[in-house]
């Protein structure tokens, strides 16, 4: 990978490489393209909806399966590792396989640990059907954002990305409220039965709409950059997702935050090591140096902590505060959930008009307005406010995620797409286990600060006020970023083979490294190494 130096001339190839990558963007959305988004829309969807869907039935699978609270919590711990492991390995695998075969495997992947989860006996096997489940979801999610660029023209990403938002972040909010349906209705099975039906008519559909056409690379596997990769992100999110037990004075998570950030610089060492070596890196680092990218990406992982933060949150208070059952709070959550999913769709035509601005800053504010709002609940607070407020913070986080993921991947070199795209849904997912993490901690040190004598809804009600505390500090950073936010291509000048695609071709592509982002890149990587 060569970085191009601003004060050098640029040369023919360089321009030619540049004029060849524009000329492979997408003209038109066929009807081809529609059907494969839609299949790929609709797989994410419900396997996003599957990762929160299960909160709410925890504790009827506590008391059928017989295992503690703790022991039960694995069944969201154990989906976020594996997600956080297999993520970072897609940006190789989108180059290696063709969508087809890839998307197929994936989703044959969870469609074997829904069933397997469907009819588990034991915990072990619904913990190893949840495991499955995740490895599926991993790449799915990846493969449709990294479809999107490379089948969509730029002018009307942003209103696909719209439907793409959805998915990422409205699902995984309406997944509590549909589970509290189910689980009310016909019991926490059916929320696996429900999906096998859907995940098989799916699968059928893959294998009719997706093609075989596409140019396929052979990258080096590199075990060692699998093996760090594990280290890093599973350490860091299990130990994120268990921080409120440093609470109770447990250091494991410590010592697995530790490890973790030991494994991640190690991890980006070997990548940039490879990139300078063989040119073929588990997951390319590059698109951090891309100032755009790396901006909206620190962005996204503050929405995805405060949403997750508050998902978890919200129907603690409302349960545990304010005596709300179990459904009416999933009902309580929906109007929110709907509004984001309508509002997200509408956010990507206004993208495609007017670029990320008009959306993004007062989305900023939105967020930290309705955190600020929900940091003011009680026990006699009105459950109207209570839906009003979520409402508010839902249209902050639909004006948000649809602009801040079309400008950062679509600020890369077409070559690119599949990287960041690994890079944006990692760090979602470890964003989303910072939120929970550290929401769940603070929540439970504000109920330790309760008076003796205070009433338990009192007690619940101060921890949720604690907890939304860090929402507001979240949604103040995302409005001081929010105003550096800007449409256009702001990419690290690379000319490289282009991933492959649906159609057979490739790109390539070169533009100019933001100076601040390669010094970032530079100061981690350290002196140059050879990571063979």
């Amino acid at each position: 990978m060569r970085t191009h130096d601003p004060a050098e001339p640029r040369s023919d190839a360089h321009d030619h490489a540049q004029h060849h990558a524009h000329d492979l963007e997408p003209e038109r959305v066929t009807g081809r393209v529609v059907a494969v988004l839609a299949v790929l829309v609709l797989a994410a969807l419900v396997a996003m909806l599957n990762e929160t869907a299960l909160s709410v039935a925890l504790p009827a699978v506590m008391g059928d399966l017989h295992v503690s609270a703790a022991v039960g919590q694995w069944l969201t711990t154990g989906f976020l590792l594996t997600m956080a492991i297999v993520i970072p390995t897609t940006g190789y695998l989108l180059r290696r396989f063709t969508t087809r075969a890839l998307f197929g495997a994936a989703l044959a992947v969870f469609l074997l640990g829904t069933v397997t989860a469907a009819v588990a006996p034991s915990f072990g096997l619904l913990l190893a059907g949840r495991v499955l489940q995740a490895g599926g979801t991993a790449i799915i999610l990846p493969q449709l954002m990294a479809t999107t660029l490379s089948t969509v023209p730029a002018r009307h990403r942003g209103t696909v990305m719209g439907l793409n938002a959805v998915v990422i972040s409205a699902a995984p909010a309406l997944g509590p409220t549909i589970s509290g349906f189910v689980v009310e209705s016909f019991g926490w099975r059916w929320l696996f039965l429900g999906m096998i039906p859907i995940a098989a008519v799916l699968l059928v559909a893959s294998l009719i709409v997706l093609h075989t056409d596409g140019a396929t690379r052979r990258p080096p596997f590199d075990l060692a950059s699998v093996l760090l990769s594990a280290v890093a992100f599973g350490g860091i999110v299990y130990a994120l997702s268990t921080l409120g037990a440093l609470v109770d004075g447990d250091v494991v998570p410590a010592i697995a935050l530790v490890v973790g950030a030991a494994g991640l610089l190690l991890f980006v060492r070997r990548q940039l090591g490879l990139a300078r070596t063989s040119g073929a890196p588990l997951l390319d680092i590059a698109p951090l140096s891309v100032g755009v990218f790396r901006r909206s990406t620190i962005i996204i992982g503050l929405c995805m902590a405060t949403m997750l933060g508050t998902v978890i949150v919200l129907p603690l208070h409302l349960v545990g505060a304010m005596g709300v059952d179990a459904l009416t709070t999933g009902l309580l959550l929906l109007p929110g959930g709907l509004v984001q999913g309508v509002i997200s769709p509408l956010a990507g035509r206004i993208f495609d008009a007017h670029g990320p601005r008009p959306l993004v800053i007062p989305g900023a504010f939105l967020l930290l307005g309705g955190q600020a709002w929900l940091s003011t609940i009680g026990v006699d607070t009105s459950l109207t406010v209570v839906v009003a407020a979520h409402v508010v913070f839902c249209v902050g986080m639909a004006c948000l995620m649809t602009p801040l993921m079309t400008v950062s991947l679509g600020s890369l070199p077409r070559d690119l797409y599949g990287h960041g795209s690994a890079i944006v849904n990692t760090v979602q997912q470890l964003s989303g286990a910072v939120g929970t993490g550290v929401f769940v901690a603070v929540m439970t040190i504000g109920i330790g600060l309760a008076d003796a004598g205070a009433s338990a809804g009192d007690t619940q009600a101060l921890g949720t006020r604690a907890a939304f505390v860090v929402g507001i500090v979240a949604g103040l950073v995302a409005v001081a970023m929010s105003f550096t936010i800007r449409a256009g291509r702001d990419s690290a000048s690379t000319t490289t083979d282009g991933p492959a695609v649906e159609d057979g071709t490739t790109g390539s592509t070169g533009t100019t490294a933001d100076d601040d982002g390669a010094a970032l890149v530079g100061a981690v990587a350290g002196p140059a190494t050879d990571a063979r």
